[in-house]
């Protein structure tokens, strides 16, 4: 039998060529786009029709609360689990916890639907996290947009503590 080898972050990031995601936080790489593209909709430009990323979490990162007009799929692959805010369009709020031990209520794929606010950041205590997102159509920085934190306290006022978390100031 062969002995499992326990990775650093550090080493993950080597591994995987994971980058600084910008502005979001956390480390990145893009493993997958589609060449086939497609209609984006209205309002939106054709685009790739899915894309895949790897996305590494540690302590001192977290993914500041964003949103995109299309449905993103999360995967946990390894590491410790990690805490998910989504803020609807209606006014509520829900938290996620995504990871492996479903015996805890964990789930190892998480849907974000389009226009939904979503930010993560690991369990307290975390080493890290490694997971993977699905998009279709594909993502496309342009989409992109970051959570304004003084709008979300507003709007989302049952869910301030997450809030402050998943956003930076100024």
């Amino acid at each position: 039998m062969t002995e499992r080898v326990t990775l650093t972050a550090d080493e993950i990031k080597k591994r995987l060529g994971l980058e600084p995601l910008p502005a979001e936080g956390g480390f990145f790489r893009e493993t997958y786009r589609s060449t086939l593209a497609v209609d984006g909709g209205e309002g939106f430009a054709a685009r790739s029709a899915s894309s895949a990323i790897y996305y590494l979490l540690t302590p001192d990162t977290f993914s500041a609360v964003h949103r995109l007009p299309f449905h993103e799929v999360f995967h946990f692959y390894l590491g410790d689990p990690v805490e998910m805010l989504q803020l609807y369009p209606d006014g509520s709020s829900k938290r996620v916890l995504i990871g492996n031990d479903l015996a805890r209520d964990m789930q190892p794929q998480v849907i974000v639907p389009g226009w939904v606010w979503q930010g993560t950041r690991l369990v307290p205590g975390g080493k890290f996290a490694l997971l993977g997102t699905t998009m279709a159509p594909g993502f496309d920085f342009k989409d992109f947009e970051l959570g304004d934190r003084a709008r979300l306290l507003r709007e989302y006022p049952d869910a301030t503590a997450m809030i402050e978390a998943l956003t930076r100031i100024g």
